[in-house]
């Protein structure tokens, strides 16, 4: 069992399903640890040579610009509409992130074989 994936795949979900909890309660603790677990992924994406790199660390990055605003928005100027949809952003950008990562767990299984 590869432990740094396991460790790159277990930050993603846990982004992802952060943000989702925070959809659910609207609750400025609940955006801040998916804030705060978003980053982390993003940083575990730095330096990551696999067939879609690029464009996870870019899907990274927009779910990133979509959840510090969102904690703006909620924490400064209080408008919880502004930050829910800003979190629907950035759950849309963890999902790519997601299906693009069971694809290339999909293609380098089909390269073993």
């Amino acid at each position: 069992m590869d432990w740094g994936k396991v460790i790159y795949v277990f930050f993603q979900l846990m982004s992802l399903t952060s943000v989702a909890g925070f959809l659910y309660d609207h609750n400025k603790v609940a955006l801040f640890i998916a804030l705060s677990l978003n980053l982390i992924s993003t940083v575990l994406k730095i330096g990551v040579k696999n067939i879609f790199a690029a464009e996870l660390f870019a899907a990274s990055l927009v779910a990133d610009l979509h959840l510090i605003p969102a904690f703006i928005y909620l924490e400064i100027k209080n408008d919880l509409l502004a930050a829910y949809a800003m979190a629907i952003g950035a759950t849309i950008a963890n999902t790519v992130t997601l299906i693009l990562s069971f694809i290339e767990l999909a293609k380098t299984k089909s390269d073993w074989e």
